[in-house]
């Protein structure tokens, strides 16, 4: 059965982002991401930039069998730019075994301003919450720049990625076989925060706050499935609560807020690809 895909105007403050059940049409990602569609490469690049439309390499993707389910794109304060800004389309493979819990996708990301050359990542999707990852160091970015064979070679990347994912799944169970203990719980949460947060200036009288939230908040389960002691599930919580923010807390100045959803695409896949890694290193220890 078809489910309508889900448009946010704004993910968090300056991206649009749409997600669907089933693969997405062209109409439905040009309403969340028009820069997809960009009819020529922005005006401050040079002539030896190769301008080549990301829907024709989606296009020439999608023939291979790999298929949008997600699309997001930035904003830009730079009037005349919008169209140009930096997109991203996570895709899965036809060919690929699905869990029920979990599906691979390979992240595409680019732009027509200069701002990202073309780049896959390797990355995962949880149905349970509906929550994107993206995968360490387990696969090997691939980064294409704008000039040569842009297509063919963005193709041979997908399917490189694609490769990978045999060992992504060896990385998953051992995550899932691994249980932790609550003060090693709170230590990997403590991590996040450092990462999500890094350390905070008391204006007044200098010197460094504590984070918005605490270690304890960022492991609290939002649904039965998230609840245990594994470091999949650890990882999972943490993760979510750190990407989608909602969480109440108080700033460096003790006012009351609620955390923010991480705002920008580069934010979102660097501090995902991060706390994967330390589920990584994580696993190491305890291995």
């Amino acid at each position: 059965m078809y489910s309508t895909p889900t448009l946010a105007s704004r993910f968090a403050r300056n991206t649009r982002v749409m997600r669907g059940d089933q693969p997405l049409s062209e109409d439905q990602m040009r309403a969340a991401a028009p820069s997809i569609f960009a009819e020529g490469k922005h005006a401050s690049r040079s002539e030896r930039y190769t301008y080549i439309p990301t829907i024709d390499v989606l296009r020439g993707l999608r023939k291979e069998g790999f298929e949008p389910f997600m699309v997001a794109q930035g904003q830009s304060r730079v009037e005349g730019k919008a169209e140009f800004t930096k997109h991203m389309i996570r895709m899965r493979h036809a060919g690929q075994v699905q869990t029920w819990t979990e599906a691979n996708e390979i992240i595409l990301i680019n732009s027509h301003d200069g701002a990202s050359s073309y780049q896959m990542l390797a990355g995962m999707f949880r149905f349970v919450c509906c929550n994107g990852l993206v995968v360490g160091e387990v696969v090997e970015d691939i980064r294409i720049p704008h000039k040569g064979n842009i297509q063919g070679e963005v193709i041979e990347g997908a399917f490189r990625v694609l490769d990978e994912f045999e060992a992504v799944g060896e990385h998953t169970e051992a995550m899932k076989a691994l249980q932790l203990e609550p003060p090693e719980e709170i230590a990997f949460a403590t991590a996040a925060l450092a990462l999500r947060f890094g350390e905070r200036t008391v204006e007044e009288g200098g010197g460094h706050a504590p984070a918005p939230v605490t270690a304890e908040q960022l492991i609290e389960a939002r649904r039965p499935e998230d609840i245990g002691h594994s470091l999949w599930t650890t990882f999972q919580r943490v993760q979510e609560n750190v990407i989608r923010g909602g969480q109440p807390g108080r700033s460096a100045q003790g006012r009351r807020l609620q955390t923010r959803p991480v705002g920008s695409i580069d934010r979102g896949v660097s501090l995902n690809r991060a706390l994967w890694m330390l589920a990584e290193e994580m696993r190491k220890l305890k291995g």
